[in-house]
């Protein structure tokens, strides 16, 4: 048993195509103004030949390179995600056989936009018991292969990307440097957003998803605070979910954040990128270092499901 894990590094990976919104303006009834106002996506990244491994691994191999650990020190692999196309092998054995881990336990999770946040407390937990010293935690999506780029409602809204963090035990006589995980779900309303049958598109009513997240969920987000011992005026960030800049505001405004707290929105470049918007816009924060190392940051993932989840960690 340990006293609890910290995110040591974290990496993330996005395709090199840029899609603006004239871009699928071209193809579709909408324009620049109405996609910001709607949703406050300016552009996303869309995969070619990337799979979900493959943006899994890159992602992966930046955060483990960063982290001062080598390949034989990772002994378990989780990989959030709920559009890998093939069912078996896993995609976290993939990314662990390109990666040269040897014998990790290797699992992928499936609680889409709250994917991450999931699978970093599961791996926290394997810590916490003794059942793993040093993980690999991933959320990568290629949600281009089930958009129906025909149908405004949908294309409009998402992108591809991966983000990685190298999360190990916290050295003794530490604190932790990942909170207790507060998650749940409201399966009632799990229908409202669906990828389902064997060539499928993603379908979503948007308003209900819309008034669900902006009634219900702050109250999740400060219990999360509660559990981990920090009140929400002491965040030094919050990073939740990407889905829509009305929906982070909404969220915001009933979690008494101080002034000077970052709120990450970095789906203006990049879309919602489901399971990996969370580690992306953490990995970006930490990439420009606009937040100091050890301060305490709310994660916060919601969507598919209904699912939610969210932690504070300490940045490292």
């Amino acid at each position: 048993m340990t006293a609890g894990s910290r995110i040591v590094a974290m990496g993330h990976y996005q395709p090199s195509r840029v899609v603006t919104n004239d871009d699928l303006a071209m193809n579709l009834d909408t324009n620049d103004a109405w996609i910001r106002d709607r949703v406050g996506i300016a552009e996303r990244r869309i995969a070619d030949s990337e799979s979900v491994a493959d943006m899994a691994t890159y992602a992966a191999e930046k955060a483990l390179a960063s982290s001062g650990l080598s390949a034989a020190d990772i002994d378990l692999v989780t990989v959030a995600t709920c559009t890998s196309i093939d069912r078996c092998p896993n995609v976290a054995s993939r990314v662990a056989s390109r990666l040269g881990i040897t014998a990790p336990a290797a699992y992928d999770l499936n609680t889409a936009c709250s994917g991450f946040s999931y699978a970093l407390g599961t791996a926290d937990h394997a810590i916490r018991a003794g059942a793993s010293r040093n993980a690999l935690v991933i959320g990568a999506e290629k949600l281009s292969d089930v958009v129906d780029w025909s149908n405004r409602t949908t294309a409009v809204l998402f992108g591809d990307a991966a983000g990685a963090a190298v999360v190990s035990a916290a050295p003794e006589g530490e604190e932790a440097g990942v909170g207790p995980v507060l998650w749940g779900s409201a399966p009632d309303k799990g229908g409202v957003l669906r990828i389902e049958g064997w060539r499928p598109y993603i379908e979503q009513e948007g308003q209900v998803v819309f008034r669900w997240a902006t009634t219900e969920l702050a109250p999740f987000a400060i219990e999360a605070c509660r559990r981990a011992g920090v009140d929400p005026s002491e965040l030094a960030a919050f990073v939740p979910h990407q889905a829509n800049t009305r929906i982070i505001d909404g969220i915001v405004k009933r979690l008494g954040l101080s002034p000077d707290a970052i709120v990450a929105k970095d789906l203006v470049q990049s879309g919602n990128t489901s399971a990996a918007s969370v580690p992306l816009a953490l990995s970006k924060l930490i990439e420009r270092r606009e937040v100091p190392s050890g301060a305490p940051v709310l994660l916060f993932g919601f969507g598919g499901g209904l699912t939610y989840a969210g932690q504070v960690v300490r940045c490292p």
